[in-house]
């Protein structure tokens, strides 16, 4: 029955989008239908396929060996607060973790790896060969198709870049399914992180969150051509491009991702200390209010309660769905960083493994307000002519990328 009501969940979800759509009678069903097949496919022979489903949970050793690789630079810079030997015995398991220290500073390592790979030409055809798959199965732009492709390793402001020169020429929908694809989506430099985090809580994590980046791209496709559809099917055509060299040399390669990992890193500090401040005084205010239920009115509670049917739609029994819609609120309003925390911080019996596993899948994307005008400042730098559109296009894009990755969670919740 949870995988019926999984399945009753996609329907509705597109039913969502299809009725926030600035022009129904321009959604073009042949695009819509093939990237709803494509996503189910992808994910059946991502999740089902013995030897693909071995191949990703494989990413699970990458992603320990990277961590033990960043847990040997942050013990020799930073002693025992870096994960080293401890002078001390620790008074409960668990007390010697320092997440400034020994967990972020992962993204500085993914930085470089990302930054190497580019430089290497090892990611570049990757990138250019799933685009190749979008374009010939969806029917869309080779720009378009590009940019999506890039989002699968890269942010939502980097992958632009692939396609720079054709931003001013794209479709309002063109660029609206770009702007989506960035949304539906997290970049590798902070994927191994999440992986690091949630290590604990869900079996073979990376392997997941590697499915559900590849499954983002046709999904964010397939709900971007719901909601703001083109009229006739106007595609813009490009070749694969670099607009500009990633670096000169190796080492040049390895400074410049360490320099764009450390500012990286930086914000995320500053954003978890300001975020979770935040939360704490919104919390004390609604303190004020009259218990409900029992339990005082917290800022978790209430985001619980409005996102809950969202996740019931997703599969997720309603049981848990009020705890499982906190997460997504916290995602929606803050970031998927703070709610992939809460995640791994939930006790045992909060959420069953198979409401973790979906919930998994729909907090994995950068549809957030953060995220949203650290997109516009930077689509309008890349393309200034189309200001105005992007940012109208802006507070869709929360929307649809929410949309994209409740639809993928609600995909994985009728196969599981």
């Amino acid at each position: 029955m949870q995988n019926l009501q999984s399945a009753f969940g996609v329907v509705v979800l597109l039913a969502i989008a299809f009725a926030l759509s600035e022009n129904r009678r321009a959604v073009s069903w042949r695009r819509v239908l093939p990237s709803l097949a494509l996503a189910i496919v992808l994910a059946i022979l991502l999740l089902k396929l013995p030897p693909l489903r071995a191949a990703v949970a494989a990413a699970n050793g990458a992603v320990d060996a990277i961590a033990a690789a960043t847990r040997a630079g942050t013990s020799f810079v930073f002693g025992y607060i870096g994960g080293g030997p401890l002078p001390f015995d620790p008074k409960f398991p668990g007390a010697d973790f320092s997440l400034a220290f020994q967990a972020l500073p992962i993204v500085l390592v993914m930085s470089v790896l990302t930054t190497l790979l580019f430089y290497w030409n090892i990611l570049p055809p990757i990138v250019r060969g799933l685009s190749f798959v979008l374009e010939r199965t969806l029917k869309i732009g080779g720009a378009v198709g590009l940019s999506t492709a890039a989002n699968i390793f890269i942010g939502m402001v980097e992958a632009p870049l692939f396609i720079r020169p054709y931003l001013a020429k794209l479709t309002r929908g063109e660029l609206f399914m770009v702007m989506t694809g960035g949304m539906a989506g997290i970049a590798g430099t902070v994927l191994v992180l999440y992986a690091t985090i949630l290590k604990g809580a869900i079996p073979d994590v990376a392997g997941h969150l590697i499915i559900a980046s590849v499954l983002g791209a046709p999904a964010a496709i397939l709900v971007s051509a719901l909601m703001v559809p083109d009229r006739g099917d106007s595609i813009t055509e490009a070749e694969f491009t670099q607009p500009e060299p990633v670096a000169r040399s190796t080492m040049d390669a390895v400074v410049k991702g360490t320099a764009t990992g450390l500012e990286l890193l930086l914000n995320i500090v500053a954003m978890l200390l300001v975020m979770v401040a935040l939360v704490h005084l919104a919390n004390a205010i609604l303190g004020i209010l009259p218990e409900v239920v029992g339990a005082p009115v917290t800022l978790q509670r209430s985001l619980g309660l409005v996102m809950a049917p969202i996740c019931w739609l997703m599969g997720i029994p309603w049981s848990e769905a009020v705890t499982a819609g906190s997460l997504m609120g916290i995602k929606t309003i803050l970031n998927e960083f703070i709610a992939y925390l809460e995640l791994a911080k939930l006790p045992a019996d909060a959420l069953s493994e198979r409401s973790r596993l979906i919930m998994l899948y729909a907090l994995c994307g950068f549809a957030n307000f953060a995220s949203l005008g650290i997109m516009i400042a930077g689509l309008n730098v890349m393309a200034p002519e189309r200001r105005d559109e992007i940012v109208a296009l802006g507070p869709k894009t929360i929307v649809s990328g929410t949309l994209a990755t409740c639809t993928i969670g609600a995909i994985v919740g009728m196969l599981s």
